[in-house]
């Protein structure tokens, strides 16, 4: 296994190819949803982040991160998540789902029509940009914003997913506590991954949750 230090080190060293590459590998790219790392792991990666306030909105458009993008065929990053998080999914020609099961891990909902689920953005599109990803070009915007390699994208219930907005860990987490170690898990390696910074408050509340992990 690598040193945290030389993973590190490659990440910083491949941030271009990482965010500037989408997954347009067909129906292989429909795997499980990625699992982050443990929380040993991701404690160490948390405090490596640069802790920073976080920097304006000025300049943002969600357009400056293009999404949804077409994976494969007519599948575009939403209907490749709903295949890939839900149970039966049945898809038309144009491979929008017809059917099928959604579990929302943020609120234990079960859903059975896709219009009631949205895909989050774990750490979402406005958060990052005042975390850094405002220097990226747009193609590596894109690539976040379509990002099926990492702990990124996860299909929920639509209004829990409203109601978080651009919102970080200290200001909000899923109503289902039983998921809070998994998400400040995923949060934390998106923004260690991508690296993106976190604000002093964001990083206090994320340090409780993990070591209550």
């Amino acid at each position: 296994m690598r040193s945290v230090y030389a993973r590190r080190t490659a990440v910083s060293l491949g941030l271009t190819t990482l965010v500037g590459t989408l997954v347009l590998n067909g129906p292989a790219a429909q795997a499980a949803p990625p699992t982050p790392p443990d929380a040993a792991t991701v404690r160490t990666q948390l405090s490596q982040l640069t802790v920073k306030p976080e920097g304006s909105m000025d300049g943002y458009s969600r357009s400056k991160f293009p999404h949804w993008a077409t994976q494969y065929g007519q599948c575009n990053t939403r209907e490749v998540v709903l295949k890939r998080d839900g149970q039966d999914v049945e898809q038309d020609g144009k491979c929008a789902a017809v059917s099928g099961t959604w579990f929302s891990p943020y609120d234990g909902a079960t859903w059975h029509d896709a219009q009631d689920i949205d895909i989050d953005h774990i750490v979402p599109l406005a958060q990052a940009w005042r975390s850094g990803a405002n220097t990226w070009t747009t193609e590596q915007r894109k690539a976040f914003a379509n990002d099926l390699t990492h702990s990124q994208l996860i299909a929920v219930t639509d209004r829990v997913n409203q109601e978080k907005g651009d919102k970080d860990p200290a200001q909000w987490m899923p109503p289902l506590k039983s998921y809070a170690c998994t998400y400040a898990r995923m949060w934390v390696s998106v923004k260690y991954d991508y690296k993106l910074t976190v604000d002093s408050a964001e990083k206090t509340a994320l340090t409780g949750i993990l070591n209550g992990c």
